[in-house]
């Protein structure tokens, strides 16, 4: 099918371009970007008056499956990630059993061929079961498909196991994501260590559990000359660090979440657990920190860590819930009117960050770009709608979200996925 984009303003990053255009898409490709385009027999999309942009990337998911069916399938993290505006999730690897061999990696990419609405993209892990002894085979796991390697939620403590991992992933010319937590510190905390934990009576997660490892692998990176990612930053002594490995050319990238740009750990007061994640909500300090290098550009990517969880799994003191929101569903919006539209970030920064850089990183050829030639990934914006966010209405299975029932301005009308509309809001669904 045929598909033509009418009079969108398209917002891409890789080429500068912000202009009224339109778009044909044909067999999955954009073919042609120019005003007034004539396509007889094509499906043509009003875009007037809304952004089209290139397809939003979220490099850090778990979709549970398989073994955690019950919290999350690959189909419904799918569905959640289309009606979010993502065209492209990467999934973390700490499943039942862990992508940590060939047959896991090649059971994901089966079930999302199958199933999944956007491109899903394993994440495999560093170690075998993720117990930060042995390597995996990456070579192998990067032939079955996998697009980079991390350890998320169970991070390499042994600096020689991690500055081989960094040595075979230079290589193999890919990354590692480095979920960077001191197991020793961080111990039995809950929240973040300081003020609140203490008034609350919660054990706490220091701030230096997260910088320590962040130095040691920036460290190990720079020495092998590997390209290193670092997962949700949280803390302002993280930000430092990554903004002077960036100075001396080491080849580091950082995320950073929407919960820890806009929450802090002052709201566990409620003690509500979908206010439980790790790394844990920070200080107002850290989080004027984190907003200061996402315009600064120290830190490169906007991620969700969606991490889903059971109404049961979560329905426990604050003490026994797992940490981990969920968060593909409320991301963009926040984004938009948190940073866009006060004017923290400009969209063109806002795009760069979950559809740009994301697609560098993760080498993902074709996309993260409008241009001929490119996969036909496409998020389409209304950056004036307001919505009301409704954890009921979520596509996920999971409804374990902080941010129920919060005014947001801005959010994605479309979302085409190889041409194909995955998602269309019910304004955009007759057009």
């Amino acid at each position: 099918m045929r598909v033509l984009i009418k009079n969108g303003r398209v917002v891409d990053p890789s080429t500068g371009t912000d202009k009224t255009l339109d778009l044909l898409i044909e067999k999955g490709k954009i073919t042609q970007i120019k005003p007034n385009i004539r396509a007889s027999g094509a499906k043509a999309i009003n875009a007037s008056g809304l952004v089209v942009a290139p397809g939003f990337i979220d490099m850090h998911v778990h979709l549970r499956e398989p073994g955690q069916e019950d919290k999350e399938t690959i189909a419904t993290g799918a569905r959640a990630a289309a009606k979010g505006g993502f065209t492209s999730i990467a999934c973390m690897p700490n499943t039942n059993p862990i992508n940590d061999n060939r047959g896991v990696t090649e059971y994901i990419l089966s079930e999302a061929k199958k199933n999944a609405a956007v491109n899903i993209f394993p994440i495999a892990s560093i170690t075998k079961e993720e117990k930060g002894k042995e390597l995996t085979d990456m070579a192998d796991l990067m032939d079955a498909g996998a697009k980079a390697f991390s350890d998320d939620g169970m991070p390499v403590q042994n600096s020689q196991v991690m500055r081989r991992a960094l040595e075979y992933s230079k290589i193999l010319n890919t990354v590692i994501i480095d979920h960077c937590e001191d197991k020793n510190l961080s111990a039995d905390g809950v929240m973040h260590e300081g003020y609140y934990s203490y008034f609350f009576g919660l054990a706490g997660i220091p701030a230096s559990s997260e910088e320590t490892i962040v130095s040691r692998d920036i460290i190990l990176a720079n020495k092998a000359d590997a390209a290193i990612h670092i997962a949700h930053v949280s803390v302002k002594g993280a930000v430092d660090l990554v903004k002077e490995a960036k100075r001396k050319k080491v080849k580091v990238t950082a995320e950073v979440t929407p919960h820890h740009l806009f929450l802090t750990d002052s709201l566990i007061e409620s003690y509500d657990t979908n206010l439980k994640m790790n790394p844990p909500l920070r200080s107002k300090e850290d989080v004027r920190a984190l907003k200061q290098a996402v315009k600064d550009g120290t830190i490169d990517v906007f991620a969700t860590d969606h991490a889903p969880h059971t109404v049961d799994e979560k329905d426990v003191e604050f003490d026994r819930a797992p940490f981990g929101i969920n968060g593909l569903e409320t991301a963009v919006s926040l984004l938009l009117d948190k940073l866009v539209d006060k004017n923290v970030i400009s969209l063109h920064r806002f795009i760069e960050m979950i559809s740009t850089n994301p697609a560098l990183i993760l080498r993902l050829e074709n996309k993260g770009k409008i241009c001929v030639g490119a996969d036909a990934d496409l998020t389409i914006l209304n950056l004036n709608k307001i919505i009301r966010v409704d954890v009921n209405s979520f596509k996920s299975k999971s409804r374990n979200n902080p941010f129920q029932d919060w005014e947001l301005k801005g959010a994605p009308e479309m979302t085409i996925v190889g041409g194909k509309t995955v998602y269309s809001s019910s304004s955009l669904k007759n057009t």
